[in-house]
C-alpha cells in the first residue's frame, strides 16, 4: 500500500544569486526554481519519518517550491520502486529515502545518485554522530546520503509479566540483572528460560528482529569489511545463529508473524515479555497498543540495556538522483531536512532518534519520561546508547539476504518446519542463489 501526499504551497518565486550563478549551493540558503519559475520536488519515503509537517514549514519558507511526498510502509516496496525506474529508466523522483539495510545496494550504483559534497556536505560533517556520516560515504568517496535518523537499541520489556515470573521490574534493576553472570545474549536467553519456567509463557514475539540485531552488533555480519560476502565462514555469525536455535528449542518465541502481532493483541495480553527496540520502534509499539485499545496501563517499560551491548537498527538517509531534474532544489531540501533542529521536530511526532551530535547532547541531558513506558526517559536512553555502535559494512545483498534467505528460513524454523540445521543450510542456499543472481530485483 503506498500513502500519497501532496502538500500546497502559494505560487512564487526568490531569488539566489549562488543557484542562478551554477554554484552548488550553500548549506541552509535557499535555491530558486532553475527556470524562475514554480517548482514540484517530489520525495519517496517510507514508514513513519515524521516529514509531514516539515514539508509545509519548508514551502512557507520557499515561495515557488511544492512537495509532493510518496509514503511506502515499508523500505523494501521503496527499494523496489527506486531500482524499477532505474532499470526501466523511468524518471526517478527529486529525492528518495535510503535505508540502513539496502544501503550497499545503493552504494554498488553510487554515480546515479548526485554527490552532496557538490553541495558542501563535508564542510558540515561535524552535524553527524561520526559513524552515520560514514554510512552515507560511497567506497568512491562520494556522499550520496544525508542521514535522518538513527536506531540506537535499549529493551522494551513489561513490568507486570515480569513480576509474575519474580524478576526485578524497576528498569535499572532490570539492566543490572541482564549485566550479570556476563551479560550478553547467553544472558539474555538464560533470563528467558527463567521466565518461561515461571510462567509458560514466550520471552519474545518472533526471532527475525532478535537475529537482526544479533547480526547487526558484529564487526562483520554478512560481508568483510572488504566488500566480501562471508555469510558461510563467518564464524562469529555461525555462533550467534546457533544461540537463536537453542532459545527456539527451548520454547523463548511467541510465533509471532512479523509486523502483525495479531492487530497489537499480542502487546496488550501476555503473549511475550520483551521486545527489540530500536527508537523508532518505540513509535511502533504506541501504535499497536493504540490499534489493540491499549496504552501505559499495559505495563510495558523501556531499559537502558541490549543484550550484546551497543547496537545499532535502521535509519535512514536522503539522497538524490543524479537524474533529478531539480538537484540544486532537490538537495537544499536534503541539507534542510536533516538539520538538527528538524530531527528534533521529526523525533517528537514520529520517535525518530536524531543523528546530529547536537540532538544526542541535548537528549543525553533530558529526562522528559515517556508515560506509555513507565515514564522511562527514553530520548536519554536512546542518546547514550548511541556510543559504542560500530559502522557494519553493508553489501549490496545484505537486505535481501536478511529478509528473504535468513527471514525465510528464521520462519520456517519459528514454525516448526525445519530444524535448526536444516534452516541454516536453507538460508546458505538462498544467499548463494542470490548472489549467482547479483541481487536483481
Amino acid at each position: 500500500m503506498i500513502r500519497k501526499t501532496r502538500a500546497t504551497s502559494a505560487a512564487g518565486a526568490i531569488a539566489s544569486a549562488a543557484a542562478l550563478a551554477g554554484c552548488a549551493g550553500v548549506l541552509g540558503a535557499g535555491d530558486e526554481p532553475e527556470d524562475g519559475g514554480p517548482v514540484t520536488l517530489t520525495i519517496t519515503t517510507f514508514g513513519t519519518m515524521g516529514f509531514e509537517e516539515l514539508y509545509e514549514e519548508y514551502e512557507r519558507g520557499h515561495p515557488g517550491i511544492t512537495i509532493e511526498a510518496t509514503n511506502y510502509d515499508q523500505g523494501g516496496e521503496a527499494r523496489a520502486a527506486l531500482f524499477e525506474a532505474f532499470e526501466s529508466g523511468a524518471a526517478p523522483p527529486d529525492i528518495v529515502a535510503l535505508e540502513e539495510g539496502w544501503l550497499g545496494q545503493v552504494m554498488a550504483v553510487d554515480e546515479r545518485f548526485v554527490d552532496l559534497r557538490d553541495y558542501h556536505i563535508d564542510s558540515a560533517s561535524w552535524r553527524w554522530v561520526p559513524w552515520k556520516y560514514e554510512q552515507g560515504t560511497a567506497p568512491s568517496g562520494r556522499v550520496i546520503g544525508a542521514g535522518t535518523d538513527i536506531g540506537p537499541m535499549g529493551l522494551c520489556y513489561r513490568r507486570d509479566l515480569f513480576a509474575q515470573a519474580g524478576l526485578p521490574t524497576d528498569r535499572e534493576d532490570v539492566a543490572r540483572y541482564f549485566q550479570a553472570e556476563g551479560g550478553g545474549w547467553d544472558r539474555y536467553f538464560d533470563v528467558g528460560r527463567e521466565y518461561r519456567a515461571a510462567t509458560g509463557n514466550a520471552w519474545y514475539d518472533q526471532p527475525l528482529y532478535v537475529w537482526n540485531a544479533m547480526v547487526n552488533q558484529l564487526g562483520q555480519g554478512y560481508y568483510d569489511i572488504d566488500g566480501r560476502l562471508i555469510v558461510g565462514e563467518n564464524a562469529e555469525l555461525a555462533a550467534q545463529w546457533d544461540r537463536l536455535a537453542r532459545a527456539q528449542a527451548d520454547g523463548l518465541s511467541a510465533g509471532e508473524a512479523a509486523w502483525d502481532w495479531d492487530g497489537g493483541k499480542a502487546f496488550t495480553d501476555e503473549s511475550f515479555a520483551t521486545f527489540m527496540c530500536p527508537g523508532w520502534m518505540l513509535g511502533v509499539v504506541k501504535d499497536q497498543l493504540r490499534n489493540a485499545g491499549g496504552g501505559p496501563e499495559t505495563g510495558w517499560d523501556f531499559a537502558d540495556v541490549f543484550p550484546g551491548g551497543a547496537a545499532n537498527w535502521g535509519g535512514s538517509f536522503l539522497g538524490v538522483p543524479a537524474a533529478s531534474e531539480h538537484p540544486d532544489q532537490a538537495a537544499e531540501l536534503v541539507l534542510w531536512l536533516t538539520k538538527a533542529e528538524q530531527q528534533e521536530k521529526a523525533f517528537e511526532v514520529a520517535g525518530t532518534f536524531p543523528s546530529t551530535e547536537e540532538m544526542v547532547t541535548v537528549y543525553l541531558k533530558s529526562r522528559k519520561g515517556d508515560p506509555v513506558f513507565g515514564g522511562a526517559p527514553t530520548a536519554a536512553i536512546l542518546a547514550g546508547r548511541t556510543e559504542g555502535v560500530r559502522s557494519q559494512y553493508k553489501g549490496p545483498l545484505d537486505s535481501q539476504i536478511q529478509d528473504d534467505a535468513f527471514g525465510e528460513a528464521l520462519t520456517a524454523l519459528d514454525r516448526g518446519e525445519l530444524t535448526a540445521d536444516a534452516a541454516w543450510d536453507q538460508a546458505l542456499a538462498a544467499v548463494e542463489e542470490l548472489a549467482s543472481g547479483e541481487g536483481g530485483e
